[in-house]
């Protein structure tokens, strides 16, 4: 209930008062315990389907709306890892809020994103570069970057090819739902093989156990103007393969409910002008 009350931005007794109506309505408790938690009953997940169906229709009607920044009161909830979220957003905040009356903007971990996520309406856009399929799941790339090995110049040099970097001990990023990166995946599915020695839930984790290491660590090109300033970085040295393994596209992604939402659009448009200048 406190968790509901502080999305909502409502108080836990109101949001606790506007529950025990609905129950009286539906005639039906809509929640059950279930452990430590709560799940909604058969009935109610049956309701939310057609309450976000009216919804839906309730947006269409309205989608000829004029948007005017001016007078937006924006509250926003966008799912993104470490990375992109460091990249992207604290701009993309101080972008979009210079333009609106007021604007909150809610951060969550995307982890290995699900399109259950726009669905649900957890989130109003996600940040990616796995991006999640269905064909109520709309996409577009919002930069490229690629990977590159980081390591401690103060402490090794840079890997002389590929046999020294397979090699080396290494640093990894493996988020708390066992996802790997992307390029970890690359690698093994092409046979490459590399002696992990330490794996962390995010980017920010990597800098303590590089630093003064012989490890290394192979992690976006961006994160260098970020929390890997002050490591040197060198090319993935896997031959003519590099290039395809390492590359590292992002997209921003939302549910098709929103495609001619003129907020949503105009929100949109505005996290595109902020990754042109990021990726610059």
């Amino acid at each position: 209930m406190t968790a509901a009350a502080t999305r909502l931005g409502l108080t836990q007794s109101a949001v606790s008062h506007g529950l025990n109506k609905l129950r009286r309505i539906a005639g039906d408790p809509l929640f059950a315990k279930s452990g430590r938690g709560i799940v909604a009953t058969a009935h109610a997940q049956a309701l939310a389907g057609k309450a976000r169906a009216l919804i839906d229709e309730m947006r269409s009607f309205a989608g000829g709306t004029a948007f005017e920044p001016p007078h937006a009161q924006l509250s926003l909830t966008i799912a993104a890892n470490d990375f992109q979220r460091d990249l992207l957003l604290p701009r993309f905040f101080d972008h979009v809020a210079a333009q609106v009356k007021s604007l909150n903007l809610r951060v969550i971990p995307s982890q290995s994103p699900s399109p259950a996520m726009l669905r649900e309406n957890r989130c109003d856009l996600l940040i990616t570069p796995l991006p999640p399929s269905g064909v109520d799941i709309v996409q577009k790339r919002l930069l490229s970057d690629h990977y590159v090995c980081y390591y401690d110049a103060k402490a090794r040099n840079a890997p002389a090819g590929r046999g020294a970097y397979l090699a080396a001990r290494h640093i990894t990023v493996v988020y708390t739902d066992n996802e790997r990166l992307d390029f970890d995946r690359r690698l093994a599915a092409n046979g490459f093989h590399r002696d992990i020695a330490i794996s962390v839930p995010s980017f920010s984790g990597v800098p303590s156990f590089l630093r003064g290491s012989q490890m290394l660590a192979s992690m976006p090109s961006l994160l260098a103007s970020g929390v890997m300033r002050g490591f040197a970085q060198t090319r993935i040295p896997l031959a003519s393969r590099t290039r395809t393994l390492a590359e590292l596209p992002m997209f921003m992604v939302w549910h098709q409910r929103y495609q001619k939402d003129p907020a949503h659009r105009w929100i949109r448009s505005q996290l595109e002008t902020v990754a042109a200048t990021a990726a610059a």
